[in-house]
């Protein structure tokens, strides 16, 4: 079991993060199996739209770091930039249904789905800061652009979470639900989105995203930089704190 769920309601496909013991921390295999549903689905004309949603009241922690730290990218075949790719370049309306925590990659991705529904307790955070680390994804360009600069900054450069209501009152979230309301909703939403004409909604989403050029050169730029990243110090002593349950010091880094 590698911790992803899959099933089809419909027209719609629902890929689920599922290690609930975890807080769906996703492993490079998770990543590879996501990144292989998401291309299928872009080859599938059956499948209209793609709802991301977590298991056991989570969306996703994010990396699971152990995991990633074993295996980490050094280019960009490896399979956590597959599935960046494979998000960025869908063609298929992305709807994420999130509750709990969306952490890291839980919450970048998020800037590439189409639409969003929270749940009234999701918190959402870009904590790479306090691992040492750069936003990736694309983020460091498209969460300024739908949030502003100066939020923006304050996100990326403390790391701190920021609840439902908030993540709605400055446009990352679309909507916010009661918990048990929050799959119902979803499942209506991408239902109702299944329905729509399939070549004009490709077309809607792709006017709505473009230029695409742009956000995959800044992809490329943050991965560089990330890879490097996980060569450092930094991150080294990231690592060691968070197993050692103690707060990083950064204070001996010029």
């Amino acid at each position: 079991m590698t911790g992803v769920s899959i099933r089809h309601d419909g027209a719609t496909l629902i890929l689920g993060f599922d290690r609930p013991d975890k807080r769906n921390a996703i492993t490079v295999a998770m990543y590879g199996e996501l990144a292989a549903a998401l291309e299928a689905a872009e080859a599938d004309p059956a499948v209209r739209v793609v709802l991301f949603q977590g298991h056991g009241g989570f969306f996703t922690a994010g990396n699971d770091l152990r995991d990633f730290l074993d295996n980490p990218p050094e280019g960009p075949d490896h399979p956590a930039f597959r599935f960046i790719r494979a998000l960025a370049s869908a063609s298929k309306v992305l709807v994420a249904a999130i509750e709990g925590p969306a952490i890291g990659v839980g919450a970048t991705m998020l800037l590439h789905c189409d639409v969003v529904i929270a749940a009234r307790g999701a918190q959402i955070a870009f904590p790479f800061i306090n691992l040492g680390l750069v936003p990736e994804a694309g983020s460091s360009l498209l969460l300024p652009r739908l949030v502003g600069y100066h939020r923006a900054a304050a996100m990326l450069m403390l790391g701190d979470p920021i609840d439902a209501e908030t993540a709605r009152e400055i446009g990352l979230v679309a909507r916010v639900v009661d918990s048990e309301d929050l799959l119902p909703e979803a499942l209506a939403l991408a239902a109702r989105l299944a329905a729509k004409a399939p070549e004009a909604l490709r077309q809607v989403k792709a006017l709505l995203k473009s230029p695409r050029e742009t956000v995959d050169d800044r992809i490329v730029a943050e991965a560089d930089v990330f890879i490097g990243r996980l060569r450092s110090p930094e991150l080294r002593e990231a690592v060691d704190a968070f197993f050692a349950k103690r707060p990083p010091d950064f204070s001996r880094f010029a």
